[in-house]
């Protein structure tokens, strides 16, 4: 009986809300970053009654000897940061699968992107249900918000993947999107009339620059239409990353003004549960579902796919809450924005996307935007 037990109520560590102080919004094909953001000040309360054995034992728990150490910082941030790096990198990969998959007969593609959203959201409204039950539901939280921002985050990853359905590399869109912060400083000049230093309008530039050598080395096909549709789903897609950003900064302030503490589950939960019926309804009404459905049944081993997808975006966020639960919020935003560069690399080696000088010069600058935007992070973070 290794465990400490204390005679008050323990609680357990879990970060509070999904909304930071970083002025960059949250994106990707990926959902993963709009979780580093999230403060550390809830907890998860768990109570546990009086045992008999408590006095008996408690001394002899607290020794050296008489119990479990607590995990070196090391430790812990190899578990996260291994988790967030396995989870989403593979997610990477089988969402590039997923809209790369050809049937045998050579016929069909998987195009229905809003029921990939369904499933990928069902599978975090799952995990989050189970985290809120452990660690105990907020009340009172204001759901016509999460229902917003659910809105808005679902068209944005949406928008994503109809990108990669549409013929863009997954490299393209993964550097595209890392490009966040154009929408942002585009609505808080013309609407907040913020100012922005020499070196942030450089960073965005690189970023946006780098990926238009790499879009543009590639041999031009008479697929040109479709990326140029990509194109703009892409452009849609940071639009609503934009607007989420907006609306989760909406639900802290007013979280906060009510004197209601949300916990990452809450978030987790509520966020993906609003993402989960839009995606629903508008894949019914674009009529998505019947022709997923049988392309699916049809092709097992794009259904794969499509489950092994959801339960990593699921199984990610679960690493990303227990990062930011474990260290600075910084931590994990370095973790998810390095993540990102490797996720290109990986794919690019992988998947075999031919890149020429010119294609190799744009992914270093782009890289050197991300890296730059992050030593940016934290030369800001330590004033």
């Amino acid at each position: 009986m290794a465990a400490v037990i204390e005679s008050k109520p323990t609680q357990l560590k879990a970060p509070s809300t999904l909304i930071g102080r970083n002025k960059i919004p949250l994106a990707e094909a990926d959902f993963e970053e709009r979780q580093t953001k999230v403060s550390t000040k809830n907890t998860c309360p768990v109570k546990l009654r009086k045992s008999p054995l408590v006095e008996t034992h408690q001394r002899h728990a607290l020794s050296p000897r008489g119990g479990a150490a607590a995990l070196p910082d090391s430790v812990k941030l190899l578990i996260g940061a291994g988790g967030i790096y396995a989870a989403f990198m593979y997610y990477g990969l089988l969402q590039e699968a997923v809209f790369s998959y050809v049937s045998p007969d050579g016929e069909g593609m998987f195009k229905q992107a809003w029921l990939l959203q369904f499933f990928e959201a069902f599978a975090n409204v799952v995990v989050g249900f189970v985290g809120r039950q452990l660690c105990g539901p907020t009340a009172n939280l204001p759901l016509s918000l999460f229902a917003y921002a659910g809105t808005t985050q679902v068209c944005a990853k949406a928008f994503t993947s109809l990108a990669l359905a549409s013929g863009v590399s997954f490299p393209v869109v993964t550097l595209a999107k890392s490009g966040k912060m154009v929408p942002v400083m585009i609505g808080s000049i013309l609407l907040g009339g913020a100012s922005y230093s020499p070196r942030e309008y450089g960073q965005v530039a690189a970023i946006i620059g780098g990926t238009c050598i790499v879009s543009m080395s590639k041999k031009k096909s008479a697929a040109g239409p479709s990326s140029a549709l990509g194109l703009m789903f892409i452009v849609s897609s940071l639009i609503m990353d934009g607007l989420t950003g907006g609306l989760q900064k909406r639900v802290k302030s007013s979280t906060k003004e009510s004197g209601v503490s949300p916990k990452p589950y809450d978030f987790m939960f509520w966020t993906n549960f609003f993402m989960c019926i839009v995606a629903a309804v508008v894949s019914v009404v674009l009529g998505e579902v019947k022709p997923g459905v049988d392309f699916c049944t049809s092709n097992p081993e794009i259904l794969t796919k499509i489950l092994r997808f959801s339960i990593c975006s699921a199984v990610g966020q679960s690493f990303i809450f227990y990062t930011i639960a474990n260290f600075d919020p910084l931590v994990c935003t370095t973790v998810t924005t390095t993540r990102k560069i490797f996720s290109v690399l990986l794919s690019i080696f992988t998947n075999n996307h031919a890149l020429s000088a010119k294609g190799w010069s744009g992914i270093a600058v782009a890289c050197l935007g991300i890296m730059g935007e992050l030593e940016h992070k934290y030369t800001r973070s330590k004033r």
